[in-house]
């Protein structure tokens, strides 16, 4: 495993650019470990509809970044008392979905100061119940990365004034807040700890030694840099990507699964499907508007929405959804 050093960047849109970039472009081969502590900025799901998931009042009043991700999952909110490491690997059947794979380390450093770390939910660490790390994952044919949180020191307040969940999801949970929900690390310890102390002890639980000298690392180039603030200026940085253009529909159901929320988005004309948006925080392997392109076009009946998708595993869009429960959502 090669470590990255993020040389203590704190832009959440630069450190995302790095996160691809280096996933896409550099040694294919190799496992890769990428950590990196963003300023106040809420981290976006692929698949949601932004402007649902956020208090836009709290974003611009606190100058709150809102940069969306590669990978599925729910919207999560970042500051400097927040850790985040990525895990990049060639290595993607019989991974993906796998969070024990990745999450082993973390967890084992973090019970040997003393909390009680373990994987809980579909992709949560929990400390005594409560939720102290979210991950999710991302995967192209040949290598996958699986990412996540560490709330340390985090402003817990902040996360319960920007974020604003869906009462289905917070009704599926059986309480009354995000805030109930989450911990941080910090609650746990016995002496006060920081983001670069909690690093270097997963580092060392990884790795083995405490001589950073020892650890392999990839060195980025300037050519490198420039390749990720390129990223960002095209994409990262970009409202269309951040926010995105939602297009009319007149068609709209959702329903919470096991695997996340669906909610599906159809603009019908003259009894066909002219568009479609299916937002949510699943996770699902392959890119969710490949499923769309196949509804456009299609007869609003569904006989017809089911023939368009004969031969398509939509579990690989959405998650461990059965065929007929996602036609369900989809058809009249």
């Amino acid at each position: 495993m090669l470590f990255v050093d993020n040389r203590g960047i704190t832009d959440a849109q630069v450190n995302l650019a790095l996160e691809e970039h280096v996933f896409r472009n550099r040694p294919a081969d190799e496992d890769v470990l990428l950590f990196y502590v963003n300023a106040r900025a809420i981290i976006i799901g692929r698949n949601q509809n932004t402007i649902e998931e956020i208090d836009a009042d709290v974003v611009a009043a606190r100058e709150v970044q809102v940069v969306r991700r590669v990978s599925g999952g729910g919207a999560v909110y970042h500051d400097l008392g927040n850790l985040n490491f990525s895990f990049m690997t060639p290595e993607v059947h019989g991974r993906f979905s796998r969070y024990d794979h990745f999450t082993r380390p973390v967890i084992a450093a973090l019970q040997k100061i003393g909390v009680p770390a373990e994987l809980g939910g579909r992709n949560d660490i929990l400390a005594g119940g409560r939720k102290i790390s979210g991950n999710a994952q991302f995967a192209t044919p040949t290598r996958m990365f699986s990412h996540g949180t560490l709330l340390l020191d985090s402003d817990l307040d902040a996360v319960t004034a920007a974020l604003r969940p869906k009462p289905g999801k917070v009704e599926s949970k059986g309480v009354k807040s995000i805030r109930s929900r989450v911990a941080n690390i910090s609650e746990f310890l016995a002496a006060p700890l920081d983001v670069g102390a909690l690093q270097d002890l997963i580092l060392d639980e990884i790795f083995g030694t405490h001589d950073r000298a020892r650890i392999p690392t990839l060195a980025l180039t300037d050519d490198d840099w420039a390749a990720v603030h390129a990223l960002v200026e095209s994409k990262y940085g970009a409202w269309t990507w951040n926010y995105g253009e939602n297009p009319p529909s007149n068609v709209q159901r959702a329903r919470r699964f096991p695997v996340g929320e669906i909610d599906v988005r159809l603009d019908v004309r003259d009894n066909r499907i002219e568009s479609a948006r299916i937002f949510g925080d699943f996770m699902g392997r392959l890119d969710v508007a490949d499923l769309e392109a196949l509804l456009r076009g299609v007869r609003y009946e569904r006989d017809a929405i089911a023939r368009a998708l004969e031969g398509v595993a939509v579990a690989d869009y959405v998650g461990e959804v059965a065929q007929e429960d996602v036609l369900d959502l989809l058809a009249p």
